[in-house]
């Protein structure tokens, strides 16, 4: 029997890039996403290889979750590790220029999704047991400020801390936890963000060399297939060419 990986927000990025990764390597894959063509494109596309399910899905409805999870068929009832990759960055203005609601999506999908999905599949890992693995895809903005991560660094700060306190409670039963904190990576973050807007993609990933989502789910891939002993507790990954920027200083014209 094939291992099972669960994949949210699988219709593009790195949860993509993952579901492509892991069907490589022999696993069962079931994939949920808000956008049912795409999930479709993907079964279609990986369904010939590997046993594939798809549910689309809204991380942050937690009865859509629970129900999802609940009505797994029989061959994906068994699963290995959950891939908490959901979420999304918008409104990278100032803090006092954003709108409510923007805060309000981020903290839906970045930290209520989270919680929602793990609270729901955890149930599942634990009983796999030893060598189980939760991924959660966290984000440098989880450690390191900038200006304009107000809502989106603080999501992923709770993403760093969560993580950490699920491996305090999970120590004894062989789950293991990871958090994966990518810096910048070319996908469609950029242009989610800024409501489609190429030219400030462009700008951002131009002229330098971005991970990729491929790069991501590389990392995702081998701390799953680490020997069970091991737990890589948060995994920074960052491109050669991304350092630290110097501190802010507000001086008088």
């Amino acid at each position: 029997m094939s291992k099972v990986v669960f994949i949210t927000g699988a219709t593009s990025g790195f949860g993509r890039a993952t579901a492509r990764r892991f069907a490589a390597a022999g696993w069962s894959l079931i994939l949920t996403g808000r956008r049912v063509e795409r999930l479709l494109a993907l079964q279609d596309e990986l369904g010939a290889s590997v046993p594939v399910h798809i549910a689309q899905l809204d991380v942050s409805d937690a009865e859509a979750v629970a129900h999802a999870v609940a009505q797994l068929p029989p061959a994906f009832a068994r699963i290995d590790a959950l891939v908490n990759n959901a979420g999304l960055a918008l409104a990278p203005q100032p803090a006092q220029t954003v709108a409510l609601q923007d805060w309000h999506t981020m903290i839906d999908t970045n930290i209520t999704g989270l919680v929602n999905v793990t609270h729901a599949v955890l149930p599942k890992l634990l009983e796999t047991g030893q060598g189980a693995s939760i991924i959660n895809i966290g984000s440098v903005a989880g450690e390191w400020p900038y200006p304009g991560g107000h809502v989106y660094g603080a999501s992923k700060a709770f993403v760093k801390q969560f993580s950490y306190n699920l491996r305090c409670d999970l120590i004894a039963t062989g789950v293991r936890v990871t958090d994966i904190a990518p810096g910048i990576a070319e996908t469609e973050f950029t242009l989610v963000r800024t409501n489609g807007n190429q030219a400030a993609s462009d700008a951002l990933y131009g002229s330098t060399t971005p991970l990729t989502a491929e790069d991501i789910a590389e990392q995702i891939f081998y701390v799953c297939s680490l020997p069970s002993h091991i737990n890589i507790n948060r995994l920074e990954v960052v491109p050669t060419r991304q350092a630290w920027a110097a501190y802010a200083i507000d001086r008088d014209n």
